[in-house]
């Protein structure tokens, strides 16, 4: 998120595109197949990007993960995301710059959200400075990051029924949470703290309390303390079965200010959505490299 809080952005690099309708019609049996580098922006000229390619598009070594015409890289201090990908329907135009993101601290965290491991989370960097340069007007700003990743061996909607994360900016770092409903009855209620050294502790939370539903009436809550209610102060994406949003919440008597995501994966199993989805998420199964 910027600095001024009125804009953001999120880029995913996917091997096996877990929301992507052409991964699911394909049984899911060839993650490279189904790669993506999805960029969205939030805000003025707000733009989403979400492009599913095949295996040719893929090129992978130690420190760069390259997908098409976009890339990470890690340089050993920054990682740096080159972008040039084309906007979904409606808004078909080019999305293209760089994105740095310095990490303060690397963690070495990972929580399994399973008992049995199947899905674990990987907080690399949950407090970073970002830096924003794309070609389009406002869109050069800095402001707070953060960097994660999910492994899974299952698909989501085969294991959860809901769940929720949100990351949040401290004065001493940054604080994280998932509260998840799984399939089999049990829940995930895991919350931590993250000091600007990388060091984590587990904490307690206030307890999670409704949001307003979105437009598509998508149930949301998130954590905040007795008395308190959290804001969603910048839109970011709405789709009846996912949202994000930049919320204000008081943490342990803190307001801050972060991002927060609620996922419906009842809704997502549903074989009607995934028409809808194909056209948010254009299919590119062959790539050449001019390198």
């Amino acid at each position: 998120m910027s600095t001024c809080g009125t804009r953001a952005i999120s880029i995913i690099g996917f091997i096996g595109s877990v929301f992507s309708p052409w991964y699911r019609w394909s049984g899911r049996r060839d993650p490279a197949n189904h790669c993506c580098i999805n960029v969205a922006t939030y805000g003025p000229g707000g733009r989403f990007t979400m492009t599913d390619r095949g295996r040719s598009a893929l090129r992978l070594s130690d420190d760069v993960f390259r997908v098409g015409p976009s890339s990470m890289r890690w340089t050993g201090s920054e990682l740096v995301i080159d972008i040039n990908e084309m906007g979904a329907p409606p808004m078909v135009t080019r999305v293209r710059g760089q994105v740095r993101l310095t990490p303060r601290a690397i963690t070495g965290v990972e929580l399994p959200l399973t008992d049995d491991g199947a899905h674990v989370w990987r907080p690399f960097a949950p407090v970073s400075d970002i830096s924003v340069s794309l070609e389009s007007k406002g869109w050069q700003w800095s402001g707070h990051g953060y960097f994660d990743a999910n492994f899974g061996t299952r698909a989501l909607e085969e294991d959860f029924g809901y769940w929720t994360w949100g990351r949040f900016p401290t004065a001493g770092g940054a604080t994280c949470y998932y509260d998840a409903t799984r399939l089999d009855g049990s829940t995930l209620k895991c919350a931590a703290t993250f000091d600007k050294d990388g060091e984590v502790r587990l904490a307690d939370l206030p307890p999670a309390q409704p949001m307003a539903r979105t437009i598509w009436a998508l149930r949301r809550e998130c954590r905040a303390d007795p008395g308190t209610r959290a804001e969603q102060l910048l839109p970011m994406l709405d789709a009846p079965f996912y949202t994000r949003a930049g919320v204000k919440t008081r943490l342990n008597g803190e307001w801050t200010t972060g991002v927060h995501e609620a996922l419906d994966l009842t809704r997502f199993r549903s074989p009607l959505l995934k028409p809808m989805l194909a056209v948010r998420v254009p299919r590119v199964p062959r790539w050449n490299f001019t390198d």
